[in-house]
């Protein structure tokens, strides 16, 4: 099956005074129709970065190199007029904090008509009837009452129901979530997983979740990808990624995550030190600073992505033996 999307080699560069800075560094991957990419990483990963360069929404100063093939048509060379055509139709965007994404001053039944009205040629009485379909869609309840509130009158859970509402309204095919339940407490973050999953069984949509918790991905996720200083250095099924990490990162962050197993009054291991700072990123493996098992020749080349199992793959020439 031909992939819905395809991002081949991207690089994702920033001209600065002090010299170019790397964001995103040879990533590579593809999502199947009805699939769903986790992709993970710590804060400064590149997580959200990617997302931007596939809606093409990066500031002038963003230099893109690579491809982002979508159905077939190559994003990076389309006209910014095609671009909105793409956007909020064919692929739409939910993002962390829906109280900076959604108009203060504009009340939600309008906000997700014009969403409408963007790509459809109705009248507005038209729109507003889908804005309310789109808002029992997502089980905001009084649509009609609730449609006509402003964001802040609602709750966080309810506003990331609206934002949902919205991405969805004109049915597109590819749904990235960036963090889309980070700001929420945890009964409602399993609300709102429970409704994307819902979603995407009942309109067959593919997804790109991002996170940066593995947890979260684990209950959501087909595939996953784990990225680093902007690099990808893990990528599998998520019983690749769980069963048999081979990357000394990816298994650096399954020992940092809870289990019900976790003694409480043992602390849970860390991974020493941080992401590196986009402008000073080390020679050869990012993660070589950090990783227990570094040699001396880490420090010398980018390694390549090495294929651990067929569809597995883990950026590390020293890739080690499955978790028995």
């Amino acid at each position: 099956m031909k992939p819905l999307l395809e991002v081949e080699t991207l690089t994702v560069r920033f001209a600065t005074p002090a010299g170019p800075i790397f964001a995103v560094r040879d990533l590579s991957f593809a999502i199947s129709e009805a699939e769903v990419l986790g992709l993970v990483g710590e804060s400064g990963s590149g997580k959200s970065i990617t997302s931007l360069a596939i809606m093409r929404l990066l500031p002038p100063q963003a230099i893109l190199r690579g491809a982002i093939r979508f159905a077939g048509d190559d994003l990076l060379t389309a006209t910014e007029a095609e671009m909105r055509h793409v956007r909020g139709a064919r692929i739409a965007m939910v993002f962390q904090e829906p109280m900076t994404a959604l108009n203060p001053v504009m009340r939600i039944g309008d906000q997700i008509a014009e969403a409408v009205l963007a790509h459809r040629r109705i009248t507005k009485p038209q729109a507003w009837t889908h804005a309310l379909e789109a808002l029992r869609v997502v089980a905001i309840p009084e649509p009609e009452r609730r449609a006509r509130d402003y964001p802040h009158q609602l709750s966080g859970g309810q506003r990331q129901r609206v934002m949902i509402a919205m991405a969805l309204v004109n049915r597109p095919q590819l749904l990235i979530a960036d963090e889309p339940t980070t700001a929420l407490d945890v009964t409602i973050q399993l609300q709102i997983l429970e409704l994307l999953a819902e979603l995407r069984e009942r309109f067959g949509l593919a997804m790109l979740f991002i996170s940066h918790d593995l947890a979260v991905v684990s209950g959501v996720a087909n595939r996953i990808a784990v990225l680093y200083a902007g690099a990808m250095v893990e990528i599998g099924s998520r019983n690749d990624i769980f069963m048999a990490p081979a990357h000394p990162y990816t298994r650096g962050l399954l020992r940092a995550v809870p289990t019900l197993n976790s003694d409480r009054n043992r602390r849970l291991p860390t991974i020493d030190g941080s992401v590196p700072a986009p402008a000073s990123l080390p020679p050869g493996c990012l993660y070589e600073p950090r990783c227990e098992l570094r040699r001396p020749e880490c420090s010398r080349a980018f390694p390549r992505l090495t294929e651990v199992a067929p569809g597995h793959y883990a950026r590390c020439p020293f890739v080690l033996p499955a978790i028995e």
